[in-house]
């Protein structure tokens, strides 16, 4: 038994991330091990959770993994924790077709209870319905209590704390409006200076959660039976000593830094567990690039950095020769960019990159492109996300290798580029129970 919850909403905008921050510290600060997870492919919200919990937020995706995945990794990542903190996406129902891949289904795969939380700004006794709806809604998951943020006054509270008790809810306190409580923008990248204000920003809203949430209660309320069951018929990942076998002693290194900090926690243990030695470089202050078998360069915001990235020269030529020598690597989006010949910013100014590929990409005109990725290659099936604001331009000048398509299956013009060895495009894949090794046979 140990307390395990998922913080849901009513709707995204509600403060799920602001208040799971927040627990996450305090629980710390009680001396608890804390382990937080985040439903969806988000890659933002994990690394606060990291920063205020000091341990690795760890995602959970009913669409890219199966569902004995997801147990599997929830049970393995909970086992040494006190304590499991999920934070939920968007509003509790929404998935990515009706409830399918929501925070709803994610409680009821792990079993654990919710708490939902309440934007109050605009709203007082007639939060009473809704509630009353999210609760019979669905008779799973369970939600054991309501927790209301932007409240303007104690009298404020104490007319919502009437309305849950007659939705038949428990209400477990509030934040109040503060709008120093205000994380930091999503396209700014978490620099070392962002870290320590995140940081800041962790403890003050801890602050506030000592002082207006009962969290005791909470706990109480959330203690639940470890670890979840596994849904039937269970079936295993990849064999492991399989994998292995065939890549001895294979040397990885990762790119990891401000500017390529797009990674999912499994995906580096799943490379362990293929027998990779794993080595991190940073493409904006190493000077060398590590001796390596396969190269990973994830995700981020290399936009923010092309100034820095374009006088990395001694490093992108290594890069470059790594690549016509026949290494293997696996680019995505940020990676991707810094393999092309160039970046233009939002304001036409171009930096060169390492030229390894024959694409151009910029931030002209940008706008958001988003949405979950599969495709078909080499006889494997991989699933991911899409996350970007830049483009290619003249796409042509590299053909896809594959075709892609969203959730609902319709096709996507999201590329899969292969060049040599090099594997690159704009998802970002998640390979926890993929052989990824399979796509360079």
């Amino acid at each position: 038994m140990k307390p395990q919850v998922l913080i849901g909403a009513v709707n995204s905008g509600s403060g799920k991330t602001t208040l799971t921050v927040g627990l996450l510290r305090a629980l710390k600060k009680r001396g608890l091990q804390v382990q937080p997870f985040k439903c969806g492919p988000d890659y933002i919200d994990t690394q606060y959770h990291t920063i205020a919990a000091d341990r690795d937020s760890i995602n959970l995706d009913a669409w890219m993994a199966s569902r004995q995945h997801v147990q599997f990794v929830y049970n393995r990542y909970a086992e040494n924790a006190d304590v499991c903190v999920t934070e939920g996406v968007m509003g509790l129902f929404d998935g990515y077709r009706r409830m399918q891949g929501s925070s709803a289904e994610m409680a009821r795969l792990l079993n654990v209870p919710v708490v939902l939380v309440v934007n109050a700004r605009a709203t007082a006794y007639s939060v009473a319905p809704v509630l009353y709806g999210f609760k019979h809604f669905r008779p799973a998951p369970k939600i054991v209590g309501v927790i209301f943020n932007q409240v303007s006054s104690p009298a404020h509270y104490a007319c919502l704390k009437e309305a849950c008790a007659e939705a038949g809810l428990e209400s477990l306190g509030y934040l109040p409006a503060e709008d120093s409580f205000r994380l930091p923008s999503r396209h700014l990248g978490l620099t070392v200076v962002a870290k320590k204000a995140m940081d800041e920003l962790a403890e003050r809203i801890a602050c506030k959660v000592e002082s207006h949430i009962d969290i005791d209660k909470l706990l109480n309320l959330c203690t639940r039976p470890f670890p979840c069951a596994y849904s039937l018929p269970y079936t295993q990942d990849v064999p492991v000593d399989t994998v292995r076998s065939r890549f001895p002693k294979m040397r990885i290194a990762v790119a990891r830094d401000s500017a390529f900090s797009f990674i999912y926690r499994e995906n580096l243990d799943r490379l362990r567990e293929m027998g990779g030695s794993l080595t991190f470089f940073s493409p904006l202050y190493s000077k060398e690039l590590p001796d390596a078998d396969l190269i990973y360069l994830p995700g981020g915001y290399p936009e923010l950095f092309s100034r820095q990235l374009h006088r990395r020269k001694p490093l992108m030529k290594q890069l470059y020769d790594y690549i016509e020598k026949g290494g293997k690597v696996l680019a995505e989006c940020g990676g991707m960019m810094m393999l092309s010949r160039s970046v233009a910013t939002q304001k036409g100014t171009v930096y060169e990159m390492a030229g390894a590929l024959p694409l151009t990409c910029t931030m002209e005109d940008a706008h958001l492109h988003l949405g979950y990725r599969c495709a078909e290659y080499r006889g494997l099936v991989l699933k991911g996300h899409e996350f970007h604001y830049s483009s290619v331009v003249s796409p042509e000048a590299l053909p896809s290798v594959a075709a892609l398509y969203d959730a609902k299956g319709n096709r996507v013009a999201t590329p899969l580029y292969r060049y040599k060895n090099v594997i690159a495009g704009y998802t970002h894949w998640y390979w926890g129970e993929t052989d990824l090794l399979r796509l360079w046979e």
